[in-house]
């Protein structure tokens, strides 16, 4: 990678000498402006305003416009002679931690190289202080022109530089949060919770720039006579109505994107109720009934009368079994008293 500023670290009285490198780049897609009648180009010349003369960049210098209009020059030179440390170093001014630092602060990153062999101890040595520290080195530096704060920090086994803005470069908040009064319940904020657990975390190697695909999918199809391809519509930023409603959807919809049919990615068990019967059936059903237990009754009353009779029927044959049985005894025993009485009357 190419370097685009040479100096050095400055921490107490070492110095190491370094190589400052671009840490990211921009993959945005770039368009031309082009006139739409022929086709052709549009460029930006610089033109002096007083001669309407095209100049080119050696031409051209630079300096400060005063309130009435004139220009105070300014060259390389003088600034190259200011008396500035930071000009040509990295001045590290204190070890804090990292959570002190405002992400709002945060700038254009850079890698730094260690330059040349020497620089490579003393590399290292920073390098693994930081680690140890677990802090982060806030430091000056000058680049381009303006004195400029940075955060040190290590990234794998490099020593990684966000240029930082100033805090005075930083606005303040003022008419951006709601100005109504607003209360939020617990029921909600508990949603919202299971909202942000069902998301979880994400790798951020995986995600990818969808705008950046859609357009070059539009600029292949237009370079080879094709019809566009369609996508399907995002969804649109409308008003939320039902806040609840709203936050249990996401939540359903993000489970489903994770494959998850419940709470901890159980499908939860449907027990599936017994189909309720209609009125028509019922009233039938209950007509039945009826009719069962009206027979019953009759069946009841029916067998008690039989019973009844049955035990009369009885026991009019045990008087006469009875009044016979005593008839029979009382013949007996008057035969008996005959004969007796005649053997007595032959003797």
């Amino acid at each position: 990678m190419r370097s685009i500023w040479n100096g050095a670290i400055s921490f107490g009285l070492v110095s190491i000498p370094i190589k400052l490198v671009n840490a990211t780049e921009n993959h945005s897609i770039s368009f031309r402006q082009f006139h739409i009648a022929d086709g052709g180009r549009i460029r930006y010349r610089k033109v002096c305003e007083l001669d309407e003369q095209e100049v080119s960049s050696a031409e051209i210098g630079k300096g400060y416009e005063e309130a009435d209009g004139s220009i105070i020059p300014i060259t390389d030179a003088d600034l190259a002679a200011l008396p500035l440390p930071t000009a040509k170093t990295i001045e590290i001014v204190a070890f804090v931690p990292a959570t002190t630092i405002d992400p709002l602060q945060m700038d254009t990153a850079y890698y730094l190289s260690a330059s040349g062999v020497p620089a490579a101890k003393p590399y290292v040595l920073l390098r693994e202080a930081l680690k140890r520290s677990e802090k982060v080195a806030v430091a000056k530096f000058a680049l381009r022109g303006r004195e400029r704060l940075g955060m040190l920090r290590v990234v794998g086994d490099v020593i990684a530089m966000h240029g930082l803005l100033w805090p005075d470069e930083i606005r303040a908040p003022e008419g951006v949060a709601p100005d109504t009064e607003v209360t939020v319940r617990d029921a909600e904020l508990d949603m919202a919770d299971a909202l942000m657990d069902t998301l979880g975390s994400v790798d951020i190697d995986s995600l990818h720039d969808d705008y950046r695909e859609a357009v070059e999918e539009l600029i292949a199809a237009k370079a080879e006579g094709e019809p566009v391809p369609e996508r399907e519509p995002a969804a649109g930023g409308g008003k939320v109505l039902d806040l609840m409603a709203a936050l249990e959807n996401s939540v359903r919809a993000a489970k489903e994107a994770r494959g998850e049919g419940g709470e901890g990615g159980e499908v939860a068990e449907v027990t599936h109720l017994k189909p309720t019967e209609k009125p028509a059936k019922k009233a039938a059903a209950k007509k039945t009934t009826e009719k069962t237990a009206t027979a019953s009754t009759a069946g009841t009353k029916a067998t008690g009368k039989k019973g009844a009779a049955k035990k009369t029927s009885a026991s009019k044959d045990d008087a006469k079994t009875g009044t016979g049985k005593r008839a029979a005894k009382k013949t007996d025993t008057a035969a008996a008293k005959k004969s007796a009485s005649g053997k007595r009357a032959s003797a």
